[in-house]
């Protein structure tokens, strides 16, 4: 039985999922109701059944249970945490770890070629239950309050204080998050490594480089107001029609932000690579003879064309059609089954056009699939830059034989909370061919792949 994360962890976010499904892969095991296992599916099912408002409270609600105490942030223990993540993992030799930012297209590679993820990020949902989702100011000026004591406990952390009343309308309402970055290994990681990674073994430092307008409040405090997805920065810092029609949709009192001014660009709060804690890599390498690569790509999905390209080839080399393509969206996502059922995966990092727009550009780009099979994450909000759902019934109408959604409630979405469990149901039950899971490939296939075909894709893998 693997251990429980600390209390301060958000059990619902990418960093979290995708450690999960990387970690219960590299023990054999899939990844049923996001990690959590199957009665939290049925718990979230039961939610679908409640009236719409009600159905958002619970979410919301839900959400804040979660949160940490403001005034209790200097219990946080970031080795705490570096310690519950290496523990989820075998305590076995690998030939590679990766270290550094989120990409649910990552859980995929770890898959293919058995390498464990050490993430960067984690996210801290702390209280706020007097905030006011529509003032970003009142939010940092929250942080401004709570986040010394926080910073102050753990000298090795970034914080990177993120307000998205957008995407996140409903969670914001009662918490802030509070997404801190690693700046050094630490003492559990450079264990983990020692202990696991093979002699001469290679640390591939995944780097992505998205980044977002912040206003700087300290040395390691930063404030990022709007995050990735439908909205655009100048949507969230100066207001747009869209914006407007939205704040009016949901009753707000204003119809747009008043945004802090920022000061600068920083590594985006939830997928950027923060490039301190490369250069302690590079030192805990040569000082243990440990070979790194770094793996660079713009956006948390610009991996995904990438992966899919390759898991299409290997599964003709595996004597598959390769014809199935799984399309996930931010922490639904399956890897065990993605091999089991012989799928190519495509990863979304959310449920906005930017996410339509990536699988309709793939989609356009590659030799057509006979079967489409599609998870939609929900949040609960119909926010700027939000496709209906007769956008995704027509990347579902791409398909040569058949498309079709995974755990998704088409009249329901995005609030349709049952999804979050019906997903991995859906999966095993709608997906009908089964193969065995194929052995571990070496790192070297990944390096020849990236030399043969790096030049088509927005990613590079170098030797550091």
């Amino acid at each position: 039985m693997r251990p429980s994360s600390p209390s301060y962890i958000a059990d619902f976010d990418s960093a979290t999922g995708m450690l999960r499904a990387t970690s219960n892969y590299l023990h054999g095991q899939d990844y049923p109701g996001l990690g959590k296992g199957h009665a939290m599916g049925r718990i979230v099912q039961a939610a679908n059944w409640l009236p719409q408002a009600a159905r958002e409270e619970v979410y919301a609600v839900g959400g804040v249970t979660e949160g940490h105490a403001p005034d209790k942030l200097d219990q946080v223990d970031a080795e705490k945490v570096a310690e519950w993540i290496t523990a989820r993992y075998p305590q076995r030799r690998y030939q590679a770890v990766m270290v550094g930012s989120a990409s649910g297209a990552l859980t995929h590679l770890s898959a293919a070629f058995d390498i464990p993820w050490l993430p960067q990020t984690f996210f801290i949902p702390v209280r706020h239950l007097s905030g006011d989702n529509d003032d970003p100011k009142g939010a940092m000026e929250f942080g401004r309050r709570y986040a010394p004591k926080l910073l102050e406990a753990n000298p090795d952390l970034q914080l990177h204080h993120m307000h998205d009343a957008n995407q996140d309308r409903l969670m914001v309402e009662y918490m802030d998050y509070f997404r801190v970055k690693r700046l050094t290994l630490g003492r559990a990681y450079e264990r983990f490594l020692e202990a696991n990674l093979e002699p001469g073994g290679t640390i591939i430092v995944t780097e992505c480089g998205s980044s977002w307008p912040t206003t700087r409040i300290g040395e390691r405090h930063f404030f990022q107001h709007g995050a990735l997805g439908g909205a655009t920065e100048e949507e969230f810092h100066h207001g747009s029609e869209r914006v407007e029609e939205y704040l009016e949709r949901y009753d707000a009192p204003v119809r747009r932000w008043d945004s802090p001014e920022p000061d600068g660009r920083s590594p985006e709060a939830e997928w950027g690579f923060e490039a301190a804690l490369r250069d302690d890599i590079l030192r805990f390498a040569a000082q243990h003879g440990y070979q790194v690569k770094r793996l660079i790509y713009d956006e948390p999905d610009s991996l995904s064309p990438m992966v899919a390209d390759f898991y299409r080839d290997w599964n003709r080399e595996r004597g598959l059609k390769a014809n199935r393509v799984l399309v996930e969206s931010f922490i639904m996502l399956e890897p065990y089954w993605a091999l089991r059922t012989g799928s190519v995966p495509f990863w979304m990092k959310f449920n906005m056009n930017p996410s339509v727009d990536a699988i309709e550009s793939y989609l356009d780009s590659r030799e057509p699939f006979d079967e489409i099979n599609l998870m939609l994450f929900n949040n609960g909000v119909e926010g700027v830059g939000f496709p209906q759902i007769d956008r995704w019934r027509q990347v579902l109408e791409r398909a040569r034989r058949q498309g079709q959604f995974i755990g998704v409630s088409e009249e329901l979405h995005p609030r349709d909370f049952g999804s979050l469990g019906r997903y991995y149901l859906e999966t095993r039950q709608k997906i009908k061919a089964r193969y065995p899971l194929p052995g571990p490939l070496p790192l070297a296939r990944l390096t020849d792949y990236m030399e043969r075909h790096g030049e088509r894709y927005d990613v590079e893998l170098l030797a550091a």
